[in-house]
């Protein structure tokens, strides 16, 4: 039971008002560096939280003096508390290379030094320099994208285009991607898609929910685990406007399964003269089986084969910056770039300088620039010998410290079967359980995410920046020790 010595009203006296407790030395000074406003809501916050604990019968005389010879600290770590960021970078050790919850793929260097130059003053985003008239701020990625698909598609169809067979425009996500090719080629008008492409992706954002906002019908067509090239025939009527092909980029259909081959809804969009929208999702711009991920096409294969139109991802496979991309028939693009939706779904000039530094990294092959590549590319041999490094720094009675075999995943919705192999760093702390202990690595500075598997912390260097190694060495030991 708690002990009263004195009246909470007494006690309620001994506190100082809001503007008293501001005219001391040391609150002056503070607000002087942090000004007036933080410094008053903090001392706000602090007094009310004593009126609370009077009010709870946990304050007595003596604890409240105690409180009192502290209220300038009080106020000073609140104020901190209340003027630091809460967006904040974190060292992914969970081995989740595209992490939606932390922020998915890490831009290249050479992204955010552009980033810095063009967000600092004023740009050519919608200028034409050549002309002085005002211009397209998707030039400034198109023509790496060109490069990227139209060059690559072969010099055969190049010679035979009027103009570029394939443009790109770029909008805030792979959701408004989807809308904007919706809303442009099917407004009012039917679009068949497999039953078993019905998809559900990240924050409860579904296929059939993006498809009515857009003013488009849906038309179901076989069941969730087979779909015939045949069933898509059958349906096509006057108000089909579009065939839609959702690849199933987070999860798995096994067993009795069947899908048409893209080649035979390509003949068939050609045959009936219909456009075929494939929504990639990841999107990848380099081949994937160079690390061993077999089954998930690159936008190049979609094109390649035929697809008219692709929407994908900037920060999953691509490793840029978030962004949807519609890459495809200049016609339908082009289209899509006059529909008034395409303003409101626009990127801004840091996502564009982010884009084309991502893009030119791939325009001179120095993929290993891009850090989610480059993860991906790492090898289990060289995530060993660096967890080796740091679990030789860990000598603690209170540690017990393995390196164990284990997988990566690629994560972010894509190649939801694959895996990755690699070394991990397996943890247990004396007197603390692995659920407490990862959430101590959280609490570190800067905080460390890991997983939890069989009561130890697991932590995967594969997703950790190599000079981060001695960091996640110290937070342990830390932990070990405190």
């Amino acid at each position: 039971m708690p002990v009263k010595i004195d009246s909470s009203v007494e006690l309620y006296r001994k506190l100082p008002s809001v503007d008293e407790l501001q005219r001391s030395r040391e609150l002056m000074a503070l607000a002087a560096k942090e000004g007036q406003t933080a410094v008053t809501g903090a001392a706000r916050t602090v007094l009310a939280s004593l009126r609370e604990e009077i009010a709870a019968g946990r304050l007595d005389g003596n604890g409240l003096d105690l409180a009192l010879s502290g209220l300038g600290d009080a106020v000073a770590r609140q104020v901190r508390q209340a003027l630091k960021y809460s967006l904040r970078t974190v060292i992914n050790a969970s081995g989740v290379i595209l992490h939606t919850n932390l922020g998915r793929a890490p831009l290249p260097a050479s992204a955010l030094a552009h980033i810095g130059e063009i967000a600092a003053g004023y740009s050519n985003l919608e200028l034409d320099l050549e002309t002085g008239d005002r211009g397209k701020r998707d030039v400034h990625v198109d023509r790496l994208f060109r490069k990227l698909l139209d060059e690559s598609a072969g010099a055969d169809v190049l010679a035979r285009a009027a103009e570029p067979r394939i443009s790109t425009i770029v909008v805030n996500n792979n959701a408004a991607a989807v809308l904007l090719a919706l809303n442009t080629l099917a407004d009012q008008g039917e679009v068949i898609v497999s039953r078993g492409e019905l998809v559900e992706i990240g924050g409860s954002f579904r296929i059939p929910d993006v498809m009515s906002k857009s003013n488009a019908i849906l038309r179901e067509v076989g069941t969730t685990n087979r779909t015939r090239i045949g069933d898509y025939e059958r349906a096509i009527n006057e108000k089909t406007r579009l065939l839609l092909r959702v690849h199933r980029s987070n999860f798995q259909i096994t067993g009795f399964t069947e899908q048409p081959q893209i080649e035979e809804l390509v003949a068939l969009a050609r045959k009936r003269n219909i456009p075929l929208v494939e929504d990639l999702g990841s999107g990848a711009l380099f081949d994937l089986r160079s690390v061993g991920v077999n089954g998930e096409p690159s936008v190049l294969d979609s094109l390649r084969q035929g697809v008219d139109v692709v929407a994908y991802s900037g920060d999953k496979l691509l490793g840029g910056p978030q962004a949807g991309m519609l890459s495809g028939r200049s016609d339908l693009i082009a289209r899509m770039r006059s529909n008034s939706l395409f303003r409101a779904l626009r990127a801004d000039k840091l996502t564009y300088a982010a884009l084309e530094a991502t893009l030119l990294a791939y325009v001179k092959g120095e993929h290993s620039a891009i850090p989610a590549v480059r993860m991906m590319r790492l090898s289990k041999d060289e995530i060993g010998r660096r967890a080796e490094a740091v679990a030789n720094k860990l000598q603690s009675p209170r540690l017990t410290v393995e390196v164990s075999d284990g997988e990566s995943v690629i994560g972010g919705g894509a190649a939801p079967s694959a895996t990755l192999p690699t070394a991990l760093l397996a943890i247990t702390r004396e007197g603390l359980s692995a659920d407490e202990f990862s959430a101590r690595l959280r609490a570190s500075d800067p905080p460390i995410i890991a997983r939890v598997e069989d009561g130890r912390v697991l932590l995967d260097l594969r997703t950790v920046f190599p000079e981060q190694d001695d960091i996640i060495a110290q937070s342990l030991k830390q932990v070990a020790e405190n």
